[in-house]
């Protein structure tokens, strides 16, 4: 699932899309240095090639032609070489992209545990303002990192600005297990976001029954 396409692709029927984007704040990442190579090093996992770039001077902050921090080009292509090399050297593990996106919650999406936890250890923050590494987690349907992000003291029922939730974007997915595992650990089934659509909701609106029905279980109200 494209996350981003849900962020902004509706922006033309969705208000609240638009909100998304008004809330976001300025990016870190905009007062880096653009560096096209060491974006490209970064996200084919070329970790001599990014320390040699380093070690000539290139900020481990610079970001690509289209604004993601090379941090986040490497969280995202699972380049965990190069995230050792970027956090080695400093790199910023809370610098954002045009979309407010950060290294953790990319790594978080794209299901890398392993990149998770680097991230974490170098100051990764888990709850920052908008959308969260657990809603990414939850979106993917990467239940070991839902796991780790809970142990880690994420807020299950984080919202983004116009109110969804991991359990609300888990549900839309169709991650049945993720699913089960917010309930069991406490999530909110009652929430709604903005446009008053709640997790239970999202389940009727895509015809599963299944999760309708737990939902339903765990006291979700129609």
């Amino acid at each position: 699932m494209n996350v981003h396409a849900f962020r902004h692709g509706r922006r033309r029927s969705l208000l609240s899309i638009v909100a998304v984007v008004a809330a976001l704040a300025t990016p870190l990442s905009l007062a880096q240095p653009v560096n096209e190579d060491l974006a490209i090093a970064s996200e084919n996992d070329r970790a001599a090639d990014v320390r040699r770039m380093l070690e000539r001077g290139v900020s481990p902050d610079s970001t690509s032609p289209n604004g993601d921090p090379a941090l986040l080009a490497a969280a995202r292509a699972g380049s965990a070489a190069t995230v050792d090399v970027l956090l080695a050297a400093h790199a910023n593990a809370n610098a954002t992209n045009h979309y407010g996106d950060t290294p953790i919650m990319a790594a978080a999406l794209a299901g890398r545990l392993d990149i998770v936890k680097k991230l974490r250890s170098a100051g990764a923050k888990l709850d920052p303002p908008g959308w969260t590494a657990l809603i990414y987690a939850a979106t993917g349907g990467h239940d070991n990192v839902v796991v780790y992000l809970l142990a880690e003291g994420a807020n299950i029922n984080a919202a983004s600005p116009n109110g969804t939730t991991a359990l609300m974007m888990a549900v839309r997915e169709g991650r049945l297990s993720t699913a089960e595992l917010l309930i069991a650990k406490g999530a909110d089934v009652n929430l709604r976001n903005e446009n008053g659509a709640s997790a239970l909701a999202w389940a009727v609106r895509n015809n599963d029954k299944g999760l309708a029905d737990r939902l339903r279980r765990a006291g979700a109200r129609d």
